[in-house]
Protein backbone atom coordinates (compact mmCIF):
# COMPACT_ATOMS: atom_id res chain seq x y z
CA UNK A 1 0.00 0.00 0.00
CA UNK A 2 1.30 3.78 -0.96
CA UNK A 3 1.96 6.19 1.73
CA UNK A 4 1.19 9.14 1.18
CA UNK A 5 1.28 12.82 2.84
CA UNK A 6 -1.03 15.82 1.81
CA UNK A 7 -0.49 19.54 2.91
CA UNK A 8 -1.18 22.55 2.09
CA UNK A 9 1.11 25.34 1.00
CA UNK A 10 -0.23 28.07 3.51
CA UNK A 11 1.48 25.45 6.13
CA UNK A 12 4.67 25.49 4.78
CA UNK A 13 5.47 29.30 4.23
CA UNK A 14 7.03 30.56 7.27
CA UNK A 15 7.78 27.28 8.67
CA UNK A 16 11.02 27.03 10.96
CA UNK A 17 13.18 23.97 9.37
CA UNK A 18 15.18 21.65 11.65
CA UNK A 19 17.32 19.37 11.18
CA UNK A 20 17.55 15.67 12.57
CA UNK A 21 19.39 16.65 16.00
CA UNK A 22 16.42 19.70 16.45
CA UNK A 23 18.52 22.23 15.72
CA UNK A 24 17.30 25.25 13.71
CA UNK A 25 17.81 25.35 9.97
CA UNK A 26 15.80 28.31 8.35
CA UNK A 27 12.70 29.07 7.70
CA UNK A 28 10.45 28.47 4.79
CA UNK A 29 9.75 31.41 2.21
CA UNK A 30 9.07 29.38 -1.08
CA UNK A 31 8.53 26.14 -2.98
CA UNK A 32 10.23 25.82 -6.13
CA UNK A 33 8.16 23.19 -9.02
CA UNK A 34 9.28 21.71 -12.14
CA UNK A 35 6.98 20.08 -15.11
CA UNK A 36 7.71 16.44 -14.97
CA UNK A 37 5.99 14.06 -17.91
CA UNK A 38 4.21 11.39 -17.14
CA UNK A 39 4.79 8.30 -19.79
CA UNK A 40 1.11 7.58 -20.98
CA UNK A 41 -0.61 10.51 -19.90
CA UNK A 42 -0.62 13.83 -21.70
CA UNK A 43 -0.46 15.84 -18.65
CA UNK A 44 2.89 16.39 -16.87
CA UNK A 45 3.30 16.21 -12.97
CA UNK A 46 4.79 19.56 -10.93
CA UNK A 47 7.53 17.80 -9.00
CA UNK A 48 8.52 20.07 -5.88
CA UNK A 49 12.65 20.22 -6.21
CA UNK A 50 13.47 23.32 -4.23
CA UNK A 51 12.89 25.38 -1.67
CA UNK A 52 14.09 29.02 -0.86
CA UNK A 53 15.20 29.63 2.54
CA UNK A 54 15.19 32.49 4.87
CA UNK A 55 19.20 31.40 6.95
CA UNK A 56 20.39 33.98 9.33
CA UNK A 57 19.74 37.53 7.11
CA UNK A 58 19.93 35.77 3.70
CA UNK A 59 17.50 34.12 1.24
CA UNK A 60 18.92 31.19 -0.04
CA UNK A 61 17.72 28.35 -2.81
CA UNK A 62 18.53 24.53 -1.58
CA UNK A 63 17.36 21.22 -3.29
CA UNK A 64 13.95 19.95 -1.97
CA UNK A 65 15.72 16.38 -1.93
CA UNK A 66 16.84 16.19 1.62
CA UNK A 67 13.56 17.91 2.94
CA UNK A 68 10.86 15.72 4.90
CA UNK A 69 7.62 16.80 5.78
CA UNK A 70 5.93 14.75 8.74
CA UNK A 71 2.68 15.56 9.41
CA UNK A 72 0.93 14.73 12.66
CA UNK A 73 -2.89 16.04 13.81
CA UNK A 74 -2.78 18.57 10.90
CA UNK A 75 0.41 19.97 12.28
CA UNK A 76 3.37 19.81 10.00
CA UNK A 77 7.04 19.28 11.02
CA UNK A 78 10.13 19.95 8.08
CA UNK A 79 12.87 17.51 8.93
CA UNK A 80 16.48 18.53 6.63
CA UNK A 81 19.16 16.11 6.94
CA UNK A 82 21.97 18.49 5.00
CA UNK A 83 21.78 21.67 2.91
CA UNK A 84 21.85 21.31 -0.79
CA UNK A 85 22.81 23.73 -3.33
CA UNK A 86 20.00 24.18 -6.34
CA UNK A 87 21.98 24.67 -9.92
CA UNK A 88 20.83 27.59 -11.27
CA UNK A 89 19.42 26.12 -14.59
CA UNK A 90 16.70 24.44 -11.85
CA UNK A 91 15.94 27.87 -11.03
CA UNK A 92 15.23 29.49 -14.26
CA UNK A 93 13.55 26.82 -15.81
CA UNK A 94 11.28 26.23 -12.07
CA UNK A 95 8.48 27.74 -11.16
CA UNK A 96 8.18 29.41 -7.63
CA UNK A 97 4.54 28.81 -6.06
CA UNK A 98 4.38 31.97 -3.58
CA UNK A 99 5.99 34.18 -5.92
CA UNK A 100 3.92 33.25 -9.44
CA UNK A 101 1.22 31.02 -8.24
CA UNK A 102 -0.71 32.05 -5.07
CA UNK A 103 -3.01 35.06 -5.11
CA UNK A 104 -2.66 35.19 -8.88
CA UNK A 105 -4.71 34.72 -11.45
CA UNK A 106 -5.44 31.61 -13.21
CA UNK A 107 -7.24 30.61 -16.05
CA UNK A 108 -10.02 27.41 -14.85
CA UNK A 109 -10.38 25.95 -18.11
CA UNK A 110 -13.08 23.70 -17.06
CA UNK A 111 -14.72 26.76 -16.48
CA UNK A 112 -13.85 28.65 -18.68
CA UNK A 113 -12.85 31.98 -16.54
CA UNK A 114 -10.67 33.57 -14.24
CA UNK A 115 -10.27 32.50 -10.51
CA UNK A 116 -7.88 33.51 -7.85
CA UNK A 117 -5.82 31.10 -6.34
CA UNK A 118 -5.87 31.25 -2.11
CA UNK A 119 -3.86 27.99 -1.57
CA UNK A 120 -1.73 25.07 -3.43
CA UNK A 121 -2.29 21.55 -2.03
CA UNK A 122 0.45 19.84 -2.38
CA UNK A 123 1.21 15.47 -1.46
CA UNK A 124 4.35 13.57 -0.35
CA UNK A 125 4.55 10.10 -2.27
CA UNK A 126 7.71 7.85 -2.90
CA UNK A 127 8.63 9.67 -5.89
CA UNK A 128 8.81 12.89 -4.40
CA UNK A 129 6.71 16.04 -3.57
CA UNK A 130 4.16 17.11 -6.13
CA UNK A 131 1.58 20.22 -6.64
CA UNK A 132 -1.68 18.10 -7.17
CA UNK A 133 -4.09 21.09 -7.13
CA UNK A 134 -5.15 24.94 -6.41
CA UNK A 135 -7.99 25.71 -3.69
CA UNK A 136 -9.69 28.82 -4.79
CA UNK A 137 -12.35 28.63 -2.11
CA UNK A 138 -13.20 30.05 0.75
CA UNK A 139 -11.87 26.96 3.00
CA UNK A 140 -8.31 28.18 1.80
CA UNK A 141 -8.53 32.01 2.32
CA UNK A 142 -9.46 31.24 5.97
CA UNK A 143 -6.85 28.40 6.04
CA UNK A 144 -4.09 31.10 5.20
CA UNK A 145 -5.35 33.41 8.16
CA UNK A 146 -5.26 30.39 10.32
CA UNK A 147 -9.11 30.09 11.30
CA UNK A 148 -10.23 27.06 9.03
CA UNK A 149 -9.92 24.40 11.45
CA UNK A 150 -11.48 25.99 14.24
CA UNK A 151 -14.46 27.32 12.22
CA UNK A 152 -15.46 24.14 10.84
CA UNK A 153 -15.60 22.57 13.99
CA UNK A 154 -17.83 25.47 15.24
CA UNK A 155 -19.83 25.03 11.85
CA UNK A 156 -20.17 21.14 11.78
CA UNK A 157 -22.05 21.81 15.13
CA UNK A 158 -24.78 23.22 13.49
CA UNK A 159 -24.61 20.69 10.68
CA UNK A 160 -23.09 22.90 8.43
CA UNK A 161 -20.07 23.39 6.34
CA UNK A 162 -17.62 25.41 4.77
CA UNK A 163 -17.94 24.80 0.42
CA UNK A 164 -14.24 24.00 -0.91
CA UNK A 165 -13.30 24.30 -4.57
CA UNK A 166 -10.00 22.81 -5.90
CA UNK A 167 -9.25 22.59 -9.68
CA UNK A 168 -6.38 19.93 -10.05
CA UNK A 169 -3.37 21.32 -11.74
CA UNK A 170 -3.96 19.99 -15.09
CA UNK A 171 -7.06 21.57 -15.40
CA UNK A 172 -5.32 25.12 -14.92
CA UNK A 173 -3.39 27.61 -16.90
CA UNK A 174 -1.36 30.33 -15.05
CA UNK A 175 -1.46 33.34 -17.33
CA UNK A 176 1.16 35.65 -15.51
CA UNK A 177 4.44 33.98 -16.13
CA UNK A 178 6.26 37.77 -18.01
CA UNK A 179 9.15 37.11 -15.53
CA UNK A 180 9.75 33.11 -15.92
CA UNK A 181 11.71 31.78 -18.93
CA UNK A 182 9.01 29.73 -19.95
CA UNK A 183 7.85 29.69 -23.85
CA UNK A 184 4.42 30.98 -24.10
CA UNK A 185 3.93 27.95 -26.90
CA UNK A 186 4.28 25.84 -23.80
CA UNK A 187 2.38 27.74 -21.18
CA UNK A 188 -0.48 28.91 -23.20
CA UNK A 189 -0.77 25.76 -25.39
CA UNK A 190 -4.24 24.71 -23.26
CA UNK A 191 -5.32 27.91 -24.26
CA UNK A 192 -5.86 27.41 -27.64
CA UNK A 193 -8.42 24.42 -26.84
CA UNK A 194 -11.11 27.15 -25.73
CA UNK A 195 -13.93 28.77 -27.36
CA UNK A 196 -12.74 32.23 -28.72
CA UNK A 197 -15.71 33.80 -26.82
CA UNK A 198 -14.66 32.34 -23.55
CA UNK A 199 -10.52 33.31 -24.27
CA UNK A 200 -11.99 37.05 -25.02
CA UNK A 201 -13.75 37.13 -21.60
CA UNK A 202 -10.59 36.10 -20.00
CA UNK A 203 -8.72 38.54 -21.82
CA UNK A 204 -11.31 41.49 -20.96
CA UNK A 205 -11.10 40.21 -16.89
CA UNK A 206 -7.31 40.33 -17.38
CA UNK A 207 -4.61 42.99 -16.88
CA UNK A 208 -2.89 45.27 -19.92
CA UNK A 209 0.08 43.25 -19.59
CA UNK A 210 -0.93 39.50 -19.16
CA UNK A 211 -3.84 40.05 -21.87
CA UNK A 212 -0.95 41.22 -24.55
CA UNK A 213 0.94 38.42 -23.10
CA UNK A 214 -1.60 35.65 -23.62
CA UNK A 215 -3.17 37.08 -27.15
CA UNK A 216 0.63 37.32 -28.37
CA UNK A 217 0.64 33.46 -27.63
CA UNK A 218 -2.54 32.50 -30.22
CA UNK A 219 -1.52 31.28 -33.66
CA UNK A 220 -3.17 33.81 -35.94
CA UNK A 221 -6.00 31.97 -36.86
CA UNK A 222 -7.29 31.56 -33.30
CA UNK A 223 -6.10 35.39 -32.55
CA UNK A 224 -8.07 36.56 -35.32
CA UNK A 225 -11.73 34.85 -33.67
CA UNK A 226 -10.44 36.39 -30.50
CA UNK A 227 -10.03 39.52 -31.52
CA UNK A 228 -13.20 39.74 -33.03
CA UNK A 229 -15.28 38.51 -30.09
CA UNK A 230 -13.73 41.13 -27.85
CA UNK A 231 -15.01 44.73 -26.69
CA UNK A 232 -14.09 47.57 -28.75
CA UNK A 233 -11.35 49.02 -26.29
CA UNK A 234 -9.68 45.78 -26.10
CA UNK A 235 -9.50 45.11 -29.64
CA UNK A 236 -7.90 48.59 -29.52
CA UNK A 237 -5.54 47.86 -27.25
CA UNK A 238 -4.58 45.00 -28.91
CA UNK A 239 -3.89 46.17 -32.32
CA UNK A 240 -2.05 49.41 -30.71
CA UNK A 241 0.26 47.12 -28.71
CA UNK A 242 1.06 44.34 -31.34
CA UNK A 243 4.28 44.76 -33.52
CA UNK A 244 2.61 46.06 -37.19
CA UNK A 245 3.38 42.69 -39.15
CA UNK A 246 1.38 40.58 -36.76
CA UNK A 247 -1.33 43.24 -35.98
CA UNK A 248 -1.55 42.88 -40.06
CA UNK A 249 -1.20 39.23 -40.00
CA UNK A 250 -3.88 38.83 -37.86
CA UNK A 251 -6.22 41.40 -39.27
CA UNK A 252 -6.16 39.69 -42.42
CA UNK A 253 -7.46 36.39 -41.45
CA UNK A 254 -10.92 38.71 -40.25
CA UNK A 255 -13.76 39.08 -42.46
CA UNK A 256 -13.56 42.66 -43.72
CA UNK A 257 -15.84 44.37 -42.30
CA UNK A 258 -14.93 43.76 -38.77
CA UNK A 259 -11.65 44.84 -39.76
CA UNK A 260 -13.01 48.24 -40.96
CA UNK A 261 -14.45 48.72 -37.95
CA UNK A 262 -11.58 48.13 -35.52
CA UNK A 263 -9.21 50.45 -37.83
CA UNK A 264 -12.33 53.16 -37.74
CA UNK A 265 -12.07 53.39 -34.38
CA UNK A 266 -7.60 53.99 -34.83
CA UNK A 267 -6.34 57.21 -35.66
CA UNK A 268 -5.88 57.75 -39.59
CA UNK A 269 -1.69 57.19 -39.14
CA UNK A 270 -1.93 54.10 -37.18
CA UNK A 271 -4.78 52.68 -39.78
CA UNK A 272 -2.79 53.57 -42.95
CA UNK A 273 0.49 51.93 -41.73
CA UNK A 274 -1.77 48.88 -41.29
CA UNK A 275 -3.78 49.15 -43.97
CA UNK A 276 -0.32 49.31 -46.11
CA UNK A 277 0.96 46.21 -44.20
CA UNK A 278 -1.93 43.79 -44.87
CA UNK A 279 -1.90 41.91 -48.38
CA UNK A 280 -3.50 44.03 -51.41
CA UNK A 281 -6.23 42.35 -51.49
CA UNK A 282 -7.50 42.61 -47.93
CA UNK A 283 -6.06 46.08 -47.65
CA UNK A 284 -8.88 47.03 -50.86
CA UNK A 285 -11.91 45.20 -49.40
CA UNK A 286 -11.46 47.24 -45.89
CA UNK A 287 -10.57 50.58 -47.63
CA UNK A 288 -13.81 50.41 -49.52
CA UNK A 289 -16.45 49.31 -46.31
CA UNK A 290 -14.28 52.40 -44.58
CA UNK A 291 -15.58 54.68 -47.66
CA UNK A 292 -19.58 54.03 -46.82
CA UNK A 293 -21.17 56.56 -44.32
CA UNK A 294 -22.46 55.93 -40.96
CA UNK A 295 -26.02 53.92 -41.43
CA UNK A 296 -25.84 52.49 -44.86
CA UNK A 297 -26.13 48.91 -45.54
CA UNK A 298 -22.71 48.73 -46.94
CA UNK A 299 -21.06 50.04 -43.31
CA UNK A 300 -22.22 46.44 -41.90
CA UNK A 301 -22.06 44.07 -45.07
CA UNK A 302 -19.43 41.76 -45.13
CA UNK A 303 -17.58 40.67 -48.53
CA UNK A 304 -17.38 36.83 -47.40
CA UNK A 305 -19.52 35.00 -49.17
CA UNK A 306 -20.53 32.25 -51.78
CA UNK A 307 -20.95 32.77 -55.30
CA UNK A 308 -21.84 30.25 -58.24
CA UNK A 309 -21.86 30.43 -62.58
CA UNK A 310 -25.77 28.93 -62.86
CA UNK A 311 -24.50 26.62 -65.40
CA UNK A 312 -22.71 25.15 -62.13
CA UNK A 313 -23.88 21.43 -61.02
CA UNK A 314 -25.03 20.72 -57.88
CA UNK A 315 -22.14 18.12 -57.14
CA UNK A 316 -19.92 21.00 -58.50
CA UNK A 317 -20.99 23.18 -55.73
CA UNK A 318 -21.29 20.27 -52.77
CA UNK A 319 -17.42 19.46 -53.46
CA UNK A 320 -16.61 23.51 -53.47
CA UNK A 321 -17.87 23.57 -50.06
CA UNK A 322 -16.03 20.51 -48.87
CA UNK A 323 -12.90 21.39 -50.16
CA UNK A 324 -13.30 25.34 -49.24
CA UNK A 325 -15.05 24.20 -45.70
CA UNK A 326 -16.55 28.01 -45.03
CA UNK A 327 -17.98 29.78 -42.24
CA UNK A 328 -21.37 28.89 -41.07
CA UNK A 329 -22.58 32.69 -42.00
CA UNK A 330 -21.46 31.69 -45.48
CA UNK A 331 -24.38 29.30 -45.98
CA UNK A 332 -26.80 31.20 -44.95
CA UNK A 333 -27.32 32.52 -48.55
CA UNK A 334 -25.57 31.30 -51.64
CA UNK A 335 -25.17 33.55 -54.57
CA UNK A 336 -25.53 33.22 -58.66
CA UNK A 337 -23.92 35.57 -60.64
CA UNK A 338 -23.16 35.78 -64.37
CA UNK A 339 -19.81 36.37 -66.11
CA UNK A 340 -20.09 40.18 -65.22
CA UNK A 341 -20.41 39.43 -61.20
CA UNK A 342 -23.84 40.35 -61.90
CA UNK A 343 -26.79 38.80 -59.24
CA UNK A 344 -29.12 36.46 -61.23
CA UNK A 345 -30.25 34.37 -58.63
CA UNK A 346 -29.58 32.99 -54.58
CA UNK A 347 -30.49 29.45 -53.43
CA UNK A 348 -30.30 28.08 -49.62
CA UNK A 349 -28.45 25.19 -48.43
CA UNK A 350 -31.57 22.59 -48.04
CA UNK A 351 -32.37 24.17 -51.72
CA UNK A 352 -29.05 22.68 -52.24
CA UNK A 353 -29.22 19.00 -50.48
CA UNK A 354 -32.52 18.14 -51.55
CA UNK A 355 -31.40 18.52 -55.48
CA UNK A 356 -30.70 15.88 -57.31
CA UNK A 357 -26.75 16.33 -58.54
CA UNK A 358 -27.08 16.45 -62.18
CA UNK A 359 -29.09 19.29 -62.06
CA UNK A 360 -27.92 22.53 -62.84
CA UNK A 361 -27.82 25.96 -59.93
CA UNK A 362 -30.03 27.73 -62.45
CA UNK A 363 -32.94 25.03 -62.06
CA UNK A 364 -32.65 25.53 -58.14
CA UNK A 365 -32.26 28.84 -57.82
CA UNK A 366 -34.42 31.97 -56.81
CA UNK A 367 -34.68 33.67 -59.98
CA UNK A 368 -36.08 36.82 -58.19
CA UNK A 369 -33.76 37.25 -54.99
CA UNK A 370 -34.56 39.79 -52.22
CA UNK A 371 -31.93 41.99 -52.35
CA UNK A 372 -30.15 45.42 -50.81
CA UNK A 373 -28.75 48.14 -52.10
CA UNK A 374 -25.29 49.45 -50.35
CA UNK A 375 -26.07 52.45 -50.22
CA UNK A 376 -29.72 51.81 -48.55
CA UNK A 377 -30.15 52.81 -44.88
CA UNK A 378 -29.64 50.42 -42.41
CA UNK A 379 -33.10 50.42 -41.27
CA UNK A 380 -34.07 48.79 -45.25
CA UNK A 381 -32.24 45.81 -44.05
CA UNK A 382 -33.74 44.91 -40.41
CA UNK A 383 -37.17 45.71 -42.20
CA UNK A 384 -36.36 42.87 -45.14
CA UNK A 385 -34.56 40.21 -42.55
CA UNK A 386 -37.47 40.82 -40.37
CA UNK A 387 -40.53 40.92 -43.14
CA UNK A 388 -38.92 37.54 -44.70
CA UNK A 389 -37.44 35.92 -41.87
CA UNK A 390 -34.23 35.74 -43.81
CA UNK A 391 -30.25 34.81 -42.14
CA UNK A 392 -28.77 37.12 -44.74
CA UNK A 393 -29.28 39.05 -47.90
CA UNK A 394 -27.39 39.91 -50.53
CA UNK A 395 -26.00 43.53 -51.02
CA UNK A 396 -25.72 44.69 -54.82
CA UNK A 397 -24.72 48.10 -55.76
CA UNK A 398 -27.07 49.96 -58.56
CA UNK A 399 -25.74 47.97 -61.37
CA UNK A 400 -26.77 44.77 -59.80
CA UNK A 401 -22.95 43.91 -58.76
CA UNK A 402 -22.88 41.94 -56.10
CA UNK A 403 -20.90 43.38 -52.91
CA UNK A 404 -21.88 41.33 -50.66
CA UNK A 405 -23.92 40.22 -47.91
CA UNK A 406 -25.73 41.61 -44.46
CA UNK A 407 -25.59 38.96 -41.96
CA UNK A 408 -29.31 38.85 -39.26
CA UNK A 409 -26.69 38.88 -36.22
CA UNK A 410 -24.83 42.35 -37.62
CA UNK A 411 -28.46 43.56 -37.91
CA UNK A 412 -29.57 42.49 -34.22
CA UNK A 413 -25.83 43.85 -32.96
CA UNK A 414 -26.73 47.33 -34.87
CA UNK A 415 -30.11 47.17 -33.30
CA UNK A 416 -28.73 46.89 -29.79
CA UNK A 417 -26.13 49.91 -30.53
CA UNK A 418 -23.28 46.96 -30.04
CA UNK A 419 -21.54 47.26 -33.49
CA UNK A 420 -19.71 50.49 -34.27
CA UNK A 421 -20.32 53.37 -36.71
CA UNK A 422 -17.97 54.85 -39.46
CA UNK A 423 -16.76 58.10 -38.72
CA UNK A 424 -16.00 58.96 -41.90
Amino acid sequence: MTSFTTFYLSGLVGKEVFDPNGDSVGVIRDLLTRSIPVEGDEFSRQLVTGVKMKVGKQVINYSFRTFRVIKAREALNVICTSLADLPEDEIANGLFLVENVLDKQIVDLNGRKLVRVNDIRLVTVTMGTFAIAVDIGIEGLLRRIGIAQPLKKFISLFKGSIPAKYILWEDVQAIDYSNLNIKLSKTYSRLQTLHPSDLADILEDLGKKSSMSVFSSLDEEKAADVLEELETHAQIHIVENLPVEKAADVLEKMPADEVADILDELEDEKAEILLNEMDDESSQEVRELLEYSDNSVGSIMTTDYLSFGPETSVSDVIKELRDKKPEPHELYKICVTDEDNELIGTFSLRDLVLAYPGLKVNQIMNHEPILLFDDQKQDAAAVIISKYSLLAVPVVDRNNQLLGMVIVDDVVEELMGKRRSRKR
